[in-house]
């Protein structure tokens, strides 16, 4: 753009000189060659954000739960396994001021599969779960715990009225916690049932029983304050994944009917979105196969619609959500358990479009993905395709990649917090070793 003006002034300077060439017809410039293009091949976009690595806990596990504190510490308690293949009773504590690991006061029972909700007081509600790895649900457990962070403590709760473990746990907005669903009856096959836990008096009382029986499913708590239940397996083992969603109303104690996914799936992650709804992504279908499709559940008008698929099909993965209303799906299984992944994506719900985003150093699934205050995801555990790891890893920098919204969430109806921090996110491993009743996911506790 500069070019004309530079021919204007050494005319001008012809003129000024006098000389013949002030009449000569001006000289025709040559551009120079342009330098050759090296553009980024399109449909690829940069990998955002960066992997840290963290110290690594005391001890191996998968199948855990991973808990933000009101402190800001996260504890993890039990998971799979010791050297014999049992469950786990340990728990260890996470310090992001120091980060460190310290160990926390052991469970009285070891259990994998299990849940652990943060109640309105600071405590952890920890509920069923299995001792060992078994396909028909022995060795579930009906027990509760509760943690006591001020002490440093474990307290014995009333038990559930049915042992269970894949099931869901979800704080409600009454304070009390609804379990529903999970592994298994005296015949080896899925739980209809559904419970209340009263965290004012210690006490569990039964809820209406959903239309179907169902094990390794997410449920969500709606900002109505309803649950939406989703997929899962359901029958005795190998399970039978299911398209089908519902809701728990707890005002009239009841399920209704919430449409059905256009795909089976178990071993999925549910995430609510700032927007009000549900972005349910990848899991399991009836041939073992990962899946790499993603559906988006509208409260408004109650029904699903097709979301943009992974890049990367996977189960038994963690999904988080940023404070930039980004979803981090990280880890995970492939194709019927016969590897882990170490690829990391992003969805942007403004785009409904997913990016890379920096790849783990270690690849795993059945691990946790638990948000911190300061913004950081802390990945911790898992299974390795061979054995079950302790290292830890922080995942950092706020992506700006397709579909990215700024530091503050779209606007939209969104959960009313009930404690200090955010949830947890937490995935389970996928049957690739004919496992049974203790390999699930774990949902999300909001």
């Amino acid at each position: 753009m500069r070019r004309p003006a530079i021919a204007v002034i050494f005319l001008v300077l012809l003129a000024l000189m006098g000389g013949p060439a002030a009449q000569a017809a001006p000289p025709t410039l040559v551009p120079p060659t342009p330098p050759p293009l090296t553009a980024t091949p399109v449909g690829t976009v940069p990998a955002a954000g960066t992997w840290t690595q963290g110290p690594s806990m005391a001890t191996a596990r998968d199948q855990h739960t991973a808990t933000l504190l009101p402190s800001g510490k996260v504890l993890v308690a039990g998971g799979c396994c010791d050297s014999q293949g049992s469950s786990l009773a340990s728990a260890e504590l996470y310090d992001p001021a120091g980060n460190s690991w310290s160990p926390a006061s052991s469970m009285s029972a070891a259990r994998s599969g299990h849940t652990a909700t943060l109640l309105p007081s600071g405590r952890v509600l920890v509920t069923g779960g299995s001792i060992e790895i078994t396909d028909d649900g022995e060795g579930n457990l009906a027990s509760a715990e509760l943690y006591d962070p001020a002490g440093n403590s474990w307290s014995p709760a009333s038990s559930m009225r049915t042992a269970r473990s894949g099931h869901t746990a979800t704080l409600l907005p009454s304070g009390r916690v609804l379990v529903a669903g999970g592994c298994c009856d005296s015949q080896g096959s899925t739980l209809v049932s559904a419970e209340l836990y009263d965290p004012a008096s210690n006490s569990w009382a039964p809820a209406a029983s959903m239309t179907t029986a169902r094990a390794f499913h997410t449920a969500t708590l709606l900002p109505s304050g309803q649950v939406l239940v989703a997929g899962g397996g359901n029958g005795s083992y190998p399970w039978t994944a299911l398209a089908s969603a519902e809701i728990y109303d707890p005002a009239s104690n009841s399920w209704s009917p919430a449409g059905s996914m256009s795909t089976v799936r178990n071993w999925h992650t549910a995430t609510l979105l700032p927007s009000g709804q549900v972005l349910v992504a990848g899991g399991s279908d009836n041939n073992a196969n990962a899946l790499a499709s993603a559906e988006l559940y509208d409260p408004a008008s109650g029904s699903w619609a097709p979301a943009a698929s992974m890049s990367t099909a996977r189960a038994s993965h963690t999904a988080t959500l940023l404070p930039s209303g980004q979803v981090l799906v990280a880890g995970g299984d492939g194709d019927a358990g016969s590897s882990t992944l170490d690829s990391v994506e992003l969805y942007g719900p403004a785009s409904n479009s997913w990016s890379p985003a920096a790849s783990l150093g270690t690849a795993r699934s059945s691990d946790t993905a638990t948000l911190l205050p300061s913004g950081e995801v802390l990945v911790a555990g898992g299974w390795a395709y061979l054995s079950a790891v302790a290292d830890a890893e922080l995942f950092d920098g706020e992506p700006a990649g397709p579909g990215s919204s700024s530091s503050t969430p779209t606007a939209g109806p969104t959960a009313t917090p009930t404690t200090a921090g955010a949830p947890a996110a937490a995935g389970g491993r996928f049957p690739a070793r004919s496992l049974g009743a203790g390999d699930m996911q774990v949902a999300v506790q909001y």
